[in-house]
């Protein structure tokens, strides 16, 4: 047995709101422990942000515990793969205990598959496509969703929005089945012109257009954005002059971030907060136009959830990559999850973090708590 709950009406004033961020839980790579303490935090909901499974064969991925199988592409074993997750009792009694807004990212289909492209040399668009039609119908299948999510074959609209009354608008976003192929050939690198060409996308036009309308039409103090890849421009390059942007992430699509982030201000569009997921790292970002200018007026903040499993222990140290990028106010590559409060005046993230994954026994913990005050989108310690 479960318990969900309604949203407070649109017109209400609710004090405060709680909730929890999470991503990227591979089953061979760690126990998903961390919902443990999730449960015990008591959220009004969870934001699962992508690769709620991951599509490999059995021990391709870790040896904590055996996928089922070879890698999934048919019907029959999208839904096995859901099923043997959902075995877990942790991930099982976090379910039961409120309400889910998910999205997906590449591993519920293919790593780092792009609308109908594949990463895999010699897999063409149809045969793509047939497997994407599996996948979205296990994932409906599977998840609490609306019913206008319902697929037509290889299409599937998940993108959504909901509100917690006057306090917050709630977008959930996809950006996987409308991209453009990733630039670059999907390597790292600096910005140019392939990552900047004005034709890149993330959202495809219709998701885009949808977004900028509802977030014109917001009358909520917050306007949350859940989302897949981290859309700061960081650089990860730690040695060297030559700057080293994730291709699959927003640097890649970085024409189509500017017109986001040009929208959300020039619009006013009230203390705009991205959530996202995708790395399998702790990060807190201050998003400028240019992230690299930080004499520039922040325009919205960024909060990203490291794994749940994937990825084993993690690491407490992180590169430190402050120099390179001043748009960023936190980074740690332990396993966890983010703990959001919400209030009229203030936005808090609790970064909550498990010290052991692989085996039973993880501990978790407060890493780091971070403030936005309402009107300034500026991230400090709490």
């Amino acid at each position: 047995a479960g318990r969900t709950r309604t949203m407070p009406t649109p017109d209400a004033n609710p004090e405060k709101l709680r909730f929890a961020v999470t991503s990227c839980q591979h089953w061979e790579q760690g126990l998903f422990t961390a919902y443990q303490q999730m449960k015990l935090d008591q959220p009004d909901l969870v934001f699962h942000l992508g690769d709620y499974i991951y599509e490999y064969a059995a021990g391709k991925g870790g040896n904590v515990r055996r996928h089922l199988g070879p890698e999934i592409e048919t019907l029959e074993q999208y839904r096995l793969r859901y099923s043997q997750y959902r075995t877990d009792p942790d991930l099982q009694a976090m379910h039961a205990s409120c309400p889910w807004f998910l999205t997906w990212d590449d591993h519920e289909v293919d790593n780092n598959y792009a609308n109908e492209i594949s990463e895999q040399q010699g897999i063409t668009p149809a045969q793509l496509l047939l497997r994407r039609a599996n996948a979205y119908q296990a994932y409906y299948e599977m998840m609490p969703l609306r019913a206008s999510s319902l697929p037509k074959g290889p299409n599937m609209q998940l993108y959504r929005k909901g509100n917690f009354g006057k306090l917050a608008e709630l977008f959930v976003l996809d950006t996987r089945q409308y991209r453009s192929n990733q630039p670059n050939n999907d390597g790292r690198g600096p910005l140019n012109e392939d990552s900047l060409n004005p034709r890149n996308t993330l959202l495809g036009e219709e998701q885009r257009k949808w977004l900028f309308k509802s977030m014109e039409s917001s009358t909520s103090t917050w306007n949350i954005l859940a989302q897949q890849v981290m859309m700061a421009l960081v650089d990860r390059n730690t040695k060297g002059d030559t700057a080293s942007y994730s291709m699959d992430q927003w640097p890649g699509y970085a024409a189509e971030r500017q017109k986001l982030l040009e929208h959300i201000r020039d619009h006013k569009i009230s203390n705009a907060v991205i959530l996202t997921g995708d790395i399998h790292s702790n990060w807190a970002n201050e998003l400028r136009i240019d992230d690299l200018k930080a004499d520039l007026p922040t325009v919205a903040t960024e909060f990203v959830t490291t794994s749940l499993s994937s990825g084993g222990n993690g690491s407490s140290q992180a590169y430190d990559l402050s120099d390179r990028n001043p748009c960023n106010k936190f980074h740690n590559r332990e396993r966890g999850y983010i703990m959001c409060d919400l209030t009229n005046k203030t936005y808090t993230a609790d970064y909550k973090v498990i010290n052991e994954v692989r085996k039973p026994g993880g501990i978790t913990s407060s890493r780091a708590k971070f403030v936005v005050d309402a009107g300034k989108p500026i991230i400090h310690k709490a």
